[in-house]
Parts: structure tokens; sequence; C-alpha cells
């Protein structure tokens, strides 16, 4: 049975990880460390539902000294036994024009220095793990190939943090290699739709699915997203290894609109 810990689980993507991760069965999925600024009131009944089994970890992915602190409640849980998959959720975005861009500093400490500490500090407890998967859930937004199709969208520090969250997986991915790791960087599902007002926010990293009414009008079901990639998480081998891959929704894979889901590989 897999341990998992996830960033930016207190809502959004990373709570329905948590929640979809706690549904298993016990013997695929062990300890879930769902790890978050704070506790909230949706992932404390998560972890109530599921003692010894759904572990709050408070991690600020800004901090290194919260970070710090976490890998020692984590290690200590574990108790000798090693991490097996880090999935870097925690992000941020806003929507603005790239003139009135004021937030890359901060945006870039968020989506991109606070997955690099988070699998810095625990790459220890990773390697001494049985799967050694790091998942680094990115955007096709990122995607430089295809800023002519994604141009509508105006979000530029988001688009620039994850492009360089891109290249950061796939630096990752080559060290690690020979240490069998799997390291790669996956799109759970965006949005067609720009929802309208200048600026938006999010504990995950700030794909827009259809996780509350503000983003009602999103292509799919957070819940769709979120299965779609543990799907992967489950069934990919080290073939996985420095890709960036985009989830498969049966239906979607040419669908005319700005986004396709088909399963393969995104453009750089």
């Amino acid at each position: 049975m897999a341990s998992y810990l996830i960033t930016g689980a207190s809502r959004g993507i990373g709570f329905e990880i948590a929640r979809q991760l706690a549904a298993k069965p016990a013997t695929e999925v062990g300890t879930i460390f769902a790890t978050s600024r704070s506790l909230n009131a949706s992932l404390e009944e998560l972890a109530e539902q599921h003692p010894g089994r759904v572990a709050h970890v408070p991690i600020d992915v800004t901090d290194p000294n919260s970070i710090r602190d976490a890998v020692q409640a984590v290690e200590r849980t574990l108790d000798g036994k090693g991490l097996d998959v880090l999935i870097n959720n925690a992000g941020v975005t806003a929507w603005c024009p790239i003139e009135a861009m004021q937030d890359l500093e901060d945006t870039f400490r968020i989506n991109v220095n606070g997955p690099h500490i988070m699998i810095q500090a625990f790459l220890p407890l990773l390697r001494r793990g049985q799967m050694k998967r790091v998942i680094n859930i990115s955007t096709s937004v990122g995607s430089i190939a295809k800023q002519n199709v994604f141009g509508v969208l105006p979000t530029p520090a988001y688009k620039i943090t994850k492009a360089a969250l891109n290249m950061m997986t796939v630096i990752y991915a080559q060290e690690l290699r020979h240490e069998g790791f799997t390291v790669y960087c996956i799109s759970p599902g965006v949005s067609g739709h720009y929802p309208g007002g200048s600026s938006a926010s999010e504990a995950d990293a700030g794909q827009w699915l259809k996780s509350n009414e503000a983003n009602a009008h999103a292509d799919l079901p957070v819940e769709t997203g979120v299965r779609c990639v543990l799907d992967s998480i489950r069934t990919s081998g080290t073939e996985a290894n420095g890709r960036f891959l985009n989830i498969h929704v049966p239906g979607w894979e040419r669908n005319p609109g700005l986004n396709q889901y088909d399963g393969l590989d995104l453009p750089w």
C-alpha cells in the first residue's frame, strides 16, 4: 500500500485528490498526507472519517522552515518507511493583461520554487519509498507551443511559471532516472471560458475545473480531472519519466474548443 503526500489539499484539486485516495482500499493506498497552510472544515472532516489514514500536515510551500518541520512529522508517521508519491499541487493564478502583471515574483515563489524545495526536502524519504514518484500538476496553458491557442486567456504569470515548472520537471527527471524515479508533469484539465473578473487565486495549481460556483462553466468536473490524474499515477511506469502528460477523457479527444483531453503528450 502506497503513501502519498499532496500539497494544497485544503480545497479544489488537492482536496479531491486526497478524498479519492481515501476512498481507495487500504491494500492499495496507505497513509495520505494532506498538506495545506491551514486546516479547514472539509479537510478536518475527511481526516476524522479516515483516522490514522488521512493526516493533515501544515505546510506553507513558500516557507522552508515549514517544509522542514513537515518532513520530520511525515518521517515520524512513516516510522522507518519511505514516502512513495509526492504530488506538487499547490499553486496560484491571477487574471490580468501582461502590462498590468505585478505578481510574477510571488507566483514564481509558489508555483516553481515551492515544488523545488518540496522535492529537495522530501527526496531522502522518497528514495526510501517503493514507487519513487514525483508528480507536478501543470497545465496546457503553460505550453509555449500552444500560446497561439491560449493567448485569449490573460494569465501571464501563471503561464510563465508553469512553463518554468515544466522545465524543472524535466531536469529532475533526468537527474533521478538512474535511481528508478518517475518524475513528470500532468495537466488535469482547464477551462475554455474566461470567467471574468480581474483576478483569482486557488489553493491548488490553478486548473479551472468545476470545483465551485465561480468556475461552473469549466469543461470538466473536478472529480473527472482528478480521477484521470490518479489513473495516470497508478498505471504509468518509468516510461512517463520527464514527460508532459495530458489526461484522457473519452469523447474529448478531438473537442473543437480550446481543450482536448486525449491522453497524449502535450507540446512544450
